[in-house]
């Protein structure tokens, strides 16, 4: 399609637009409850790796969130979760997002990044399979399903158990 977009930080007028960005990607209202979950929690949320990708009215039509989690005791983040309204799916929105967020992250001196997610599309984003670098969950996860990501090359990945914010149940 040739989109060009742009990613930002959310506002508090985005607020809603990133519930329904959520509601309008997923099957359930999961995502968007964890979404709200996590905004109000002052140990997991950090202001500014709530990212938007917005369309040419300045509209947002993506969302990616990175939120506070540790990988055994060293801080790390989440990635999660990260949504594109159905009809923008496809076009580069969702790694704008992504990019932008992962940048932003990079930007405030954060090292490290998981994500529990599709394998065949955050790879694209530099993120390898968790499990070898010694880092896994309390839960049975697939595999190839968590992932994680040094931001800085100077900075690798710590060996733990992942532990999310109280929001995510796990």
């Amino acid at each position: 399609m040739g989109n060009i977009w742009v990613a930002r930080a959310e506002t508090g007028a985005d607020i809603p637009a990133i519930r329904d960005i959520n509601l309008t990607a997923f099957p359930t209202p999961a995502e968007a409850d964890l979404v709200d979950a996590l905004r109000a929690d002052p140990a997991a949320w950090i202001a500014g790796l709530s990212l938007v990708s917005v369309d040419e009215a300045d509209r947002p039509v993506g969302h990616a969130l990175l939120t506070r989690c540790h990988i055994g005791t060293t801080p790390a983040l989440a990635l999660a979760p990260c949504a594109v309204r159905p009809e923008r799916q496809r076009t580069g929105a969702g790694g704008a997002v992504i990019h932008a967020a992962l940048a932003a992250a990079r930007a405030r001196g954060e090292h490290h990044v998981v994500v529990l997610g599709h394998p065949g599309y955050y790879p694209r984003f530099g993120f390898t399979r968790a499990s070898a670098h010694g880092i896994g969950l309390t839960v049975e996860v697939p595999d190839d399903a968590l992932m994680a990501l040094s931001l800085h090359p100077g900075h690798p990945l710590p060996g733990g158990t992942v532990h999310y914010a109280a929001a995510f149940g796990i």
